[in-house]
């Protein structure tokens, strides 16, 4: 089982559209996919078609020893792969866990559980360095960074970059940057394309090949409940995490046994 946090501390660079959507390409490949929301806004969970008011036990259970991810977990109804989803009572979580012992191993223990049953695990944190995140980026062994190649874009990278430093040293010995996703690019942009010659050069074969464009029906996807490939196969936006999906397949076949 491959365990990926999705994340980066800032908000609106495409964190949740990337997890729904890698994980609907991810089971397209016919491999077994949880995905993982650990916001509590749960827009992964309604953006894979399931109703977070109708939830009755969450990652939130999951988190506080209430429940195993077999019983949260619940399968898309538009996607092929399960859901552990989130809602409003994940606020909650961040208050309940500061008394719990190993409070940053929760959603690890949770997930080693259910290890036989799935290949990927992807993780969809919250756009913030809290005790959710922290939980993420210990239950994960690979860190996914979506980003817009935009002025301030670096300078909140190199901050996320020593988050998951401090998180490798003092709790997870394993965690590494998998990749960097340019999201949202456009190309006629000159800043864009600036931002993202500076990405390759400090990152080099960090950065994913596979860029998503700007997109409309990319946009448009999560109000139906679906990934973009359900609602609209042709569209750039959903033919680009497809071809993520392969790339990062491809990239793990490359990759020696212990390091994945």
């Amino acid at each position: 089982m491959k365990v990926f946090a999705i994340t980066n501390q800032k908000g609106g660079v495409g964190k949740t559209t990337t997890a729904v959507n890698l994980a609907a390409s991810l089971a397209a490949r016919r491999q077994r996919v949880l995905l993982v929301d650990l916001d509590p806004q749960g827009n992964a969970t309604t953006g894979s078609g399931v109703d977070k008011s109708r939830v009755a036990r969450s990652v939130y259970h999951v988190l506080i020893g209430q429940s195993a991810v077999a019983q949260a977990a619940q399968p898309s109804p538009t996607g092929q792969y399960d859901v552990l989803p989130a809602n409003r009572e994940l606020a909650g979580a961040e208050v309940e866990l500061v008394d719990l012992p190993q409070r940053e191993f929760q959603l690890r223990k949770g997930l080693e559980a259910c290890s036989a049953n799935y290949d990927f695990v992807l993780i969809d944190c919250p756009p913030a360095l809290n005790m959710l995140t922290v939980n993420g980026l210990v239950a994960a062994t690979k860190v996914l960074i979506p980003m817009q190649c935009e002025y301030y874009a670096l300078e909140g990278l190199s901050d996320l970059v020593q988050t998951i430093k401090r998180v490798r040293h003092h709790l997870n010995p394993q965690l590494e940057i998998e990749g960097l996703l340019r999201t949202m690019f456009d190309p006629r942009n000159q800043l864009a394309q600036q931002v993202a010659a500076q990405l390759e050069h400090h990152f080099g074969a960090k950065l994913y090949r596979t860029v998503v464009p700007r997109n409309v029906r990319l946009a448009e996807a999560p109000s139906h409940g679906k990934a973009a490939m359900h609602y609209d196969a042709h569209s750039r936006g959903a033919m680009a995490y497809q071809e993520l999906a392969d790339e990062l397949l491809q990239r793990l076949l490359q990759q020696p046994a212990a390091a994945t």
